[in-house]
């Protein structure tokens, strides 16, 4: 395995380049050790989940981008296409697809087995907790949406607006993304992030 995650990261470092921190080489490298560490955890077939980890956003699409919510589609064939050409087992490739397919928020596609269920939760978690806020704030920039709302920055008397205003997305998503975690270690780890996130908001009060 260690062999194919050469060349796996090899070509993740292609496909995604610099240009997006929030969805770079180092995000996809933490969601692999978090995936993996799930898999340990949970028991779970790491022939699967390693390259569905690695290769998961293999095709990305910016978030305001028309074909989003086709995104992990599109990364399922693509990542099936590039194991093909290095010779991985192909008993694997249904599973690995279905794992990609399942992962993205955006597709809706519910995971049906314990990998897919892994490799979503480590892609959610990486949302999550002090790299979460970090990427969250990073796309926002990258959409040219400020931090908050000025006149009203937690939302006490307007509507929440997370295309207009980066930390509303925090209730709008990254509060439900916490609450629907599949694995009982990923639980655990998605409580102890958002409560990084809720520590966060209350300094933010702060500072005003």
């Amino acid at each position: 395995m260690e062999h194919f995650e050469e060349i796996f990261a090899k070509k993740i470092s292609e496909v995604l380049g610099v240009l997006d921190p929030a969805h770079d080489l180092a995000h996809v490298k933490r969601v692999v050790k978090t995936a993996k560490a799930l898999a340990i955890d949970e028991n779970a077939k790491l022939e699967v989940v390693i390259p569905a980890a690695w290769l998961h956003d293999i095709v990305n699409l910016p978030k305001n981008h028309p074909e989003r919510k086709s995104a992990s589609k599109m990364a399922a064939v693509a990542a099936l296409e590039f194991l093909s050409s290095v010779d991985y087992p192909q008993k694997y490739f249904p599973e690995i697809a279905h794992a990609i397919l399942a992962h993205s928020f955006s597709g809706g596609v519910t995971p049906e087995t314990l990998e897919a269920k892994i490799v979503q939760d480590a892609d959610r978690l990486d949302g999550l907790g002090a790299i979460g806020l970090a990427r969250l704030f990073s796309i926002s920039t990258q959409l040219s949406r400020p931090f908050y709302n000025s006149a009203d920055p937690f939302a006490l008397n307007r509507e929440l607006d997370d295309g207009e205003n980066a930390i509303d997305h925090i209730e709008i998503k990254l509060k439900k993304v916490a609450g629907m975690m599949n694995t009982r270690s990923a639980k655990n780890c998605a409580h102890q992030r958002f409560s990084f996130i809720k520590n966060y908001l209350e300094q933010l009060k702060l500072e005003v």
